[in-house]
């Protein structure tokens, strides 16, 4: 017989595997009120600990906002995307950058080749940040920036590109992912080592708690630890400990608690599991307030709340019978809204084959605006709260999470527990255990292992290497029309300032801050790949221990 907290388990009931959470949490087949503590209460929306939602209005007050993450090829080409998606009702811009950005390369370096605006737009100068939002009025369109060991350097060109706008820094609103963390535990898109990344990012959190403070300067992300094939409660876990180090890091910056915990935002994952990701949404919430009050002592009510961001499982896409994934998308966007998310994106159908096709971004968008304008999901807050099962998710969350936070804790914070290998290896371990799963048709996914049928191929979108030449031509052009002289000024100005500790500095900006030299670099039109190597040059690059 399964024995938890106050369980009400049917006589005769058994633990049948194939019932479970994606976590591999058993799920019995009814839930009553004995499942929950005697002493437990809903709560109400908009009051601690935000388990029923940060705003007492809900969506009634304000919709989420429809970001739509898209970026490729050129910024000619991605601008002209974005002003497709603002067209037909988008809320904000969310920028996918390729991966010779993400790496910190310039598109005519010899380790860009072949890899130049495919998965998202190319940047590299502060010409190209101004190309990329022409046209777009950044005092009025949320820009969301999903950019990690160089998001310092990309940031400059956003806010350079903000005062060739004439714009005002203290007026735009936006998210900086700059969450590296999550590089070391999932993604590995890493450049430097962790120390001097995790100085980089304090440095970003800095300068944003006094010069833009409507614009996030992290999102601390879930996202990629679960594509990288973590579980629901891993991810929650994994998440909002790298929220910790990140806090534990600022404040030894001496910077105070209140005076940035407001402006840190959080990215996670909706998979297809629909009411142990409305648990882990709500959990977090729960989680957060209370490491906020009872861990760090924050008295600003906006540094208990949590905000975040959600997209739905890239990696639930499937490339067989793709128009599935249309379905997938609704089932799990519909999940974070009744979660509680502050903004979505919403996957193309197509996106397990190529970046989504223009049809399929349309669909996407659609699909969030059905379920705010048809469904009714939008009328009332937290409709789901009361929900013997889901408030019994919402506590399992909450439990799992605080019982990973004690052995990180015990390994001396999430740097120390990465340079072991411990949340790596626990990812690993579960993707195993999923793939497994699937391989053995213990877990079917619909087009994949069960219903299978033959299908013509999907009309997918291509990027040419015509994106490079064209890159190439607009660097040779900007290199010999700028001033080399300023350029190697900032520069040598920057690696001076990266040689240098960065001292607790309250109230002031830190001598050693990085980002007032960047912006320096920028405007100068130095490129991307010229600053990184910089960087390099004085903070040494990262290479992964293997994991056993």
């Amino acid at each position: 017989m399964l024995v938890r907290r106050g369980s009400a388990v049917t006589k005769g009931e058994k633990d049948e595997p194939r019932f479970t959470t994606i976590s591999g949490v058993p799920v019995r087949r009814l839930y009553t009120a004995a499942d929950l503590p005697s002493d437990w209460s809903a709560g109400v929306p908009g009051e601690p600990p935000y388990t029923r939602g940060i705003h007492s209005t809900g969506y009634r007050g304000k919709l989420w906002t429809m970001r739509q993450f898209s970026g490729f090829a050129s910024p000619e080409e991605t601008n002209a995307r974005y002003r497709y998606l603002l067209a037909n009702g988008g809320g904000g811009l969310s920028v996918a950058f390729d991966l010779p950005t993400l790496m910190g390369y310039d598109s005519d370096d010899a380790e860009s080749e072949g890899e130049v605006g495919k998965c998202g737009v190319a940047i590299d100068s502060l010409e190209d940040m101004e190309t990329l939002f022409s046209g777009i009025d950044l005092e009025a369109t949320s820009v969301s920036m999903t950019i990690n060991s160089p998001a310092n350097v990309l940031w400059a060109m956003y806010l350079a590109t903000v005062e060739k706008q004439g714009g005002d820094w203290t007026k735009v609103a936006g998210t900086l992912q700059n969450d590296i963390l999550k590089e070391y535990i999932a993604q590995k898109e890493f450049i430097f080592p962790p120390a001097p990344s995790m100085r980089l990012v304090i440095d970003t959190i800095e300068f944003g708690s006094m010069f833009t403070p409507r614009f996030n300067p992290i999102s601390i992300s879930g996202y990629h630890i679960r594509e990288a094939g973590s579980t629901a409660l891993q991810e929650l876990a994994f998440t909002l400990y790298d929220g910790v180090e990140y806090v534990e890091w600022a404040l030894r910056r001496g910077l105070g608690i209140d005076d940035f915990a407001p402006r840190l935002s959080f990215f996670f994952n909706a998979h297809n599991d629909f009411f142990e990701e409305i648990g882990k949404f709500r959990a977090a919430r729960k989680i957060w307030y209370r490491l906020m009050t009872e861990r760090f002592g924050a008295q600003d009510v906006r540094s208990h709340r949590l905000r975040f961001h959600a997209q739905t499982a890239g990696v639930s896409l499937t490339a067989q019978q793709p128009r599935n994934n249309i379905a997938r998308v609704a089932i799990q966007a519909l999940a974070a809204v009744l979660g509680g998310t502050q903004s979505l994106h919403t996957d193309g159908f197509d996106e397990a084959l190529a970046l989504p096709t223009e049809d399929a971004a349309r669909i996407a968008l659609r699909t969030q605006q059905i379920l705010a304008y048809e469904s009714g999901v939008a009328n009332t807050v937290d409709p789901l709260g009361g929900s013997y099962y889901v408030e019994r998710v919402t506590l399992d969350m909450e439990d799992g999470a605080f019982a990973y936070f004690d052995k990180l804790d015990a390994m001396g914070g999430m740097v120390r527990a990465i340079e072991r290998g411990f949340p790596q290896r626990e990812i690993a371990d579960a993707s195993y255990a999923y793939q497994r799963a699937v391989e053995t048709g213990e877990k079917i996914i619909v087009g994949v292992n069960e219903y299978v049928v033959d299908e013509e191929p999907q009309e997918i979108l291509r990027i040419g290497e015509s994106v490079r030449e064209w890159q190439t031509g607009k660097l040779q052009r900007l290199r010999a029309r700028r001033s080399k002289q300023a350029v190697e000024k900032s520069l040598d100005a920057l690696r001076q300032v990266l040689a240098l500790s960065p001292q607790a500095s309250p109230g002031s900006l830190s001598s050693a801050n990085t980002m007032p030299y960047l912006l320096d670099c920028v405007r100068a039109y130095a490129t991307l790949g010229e600053i990184c190597d910089a960087m390099r040059a004085v903070l040494g690059t990262y290479k992964e221990a293997g994991i056993s």
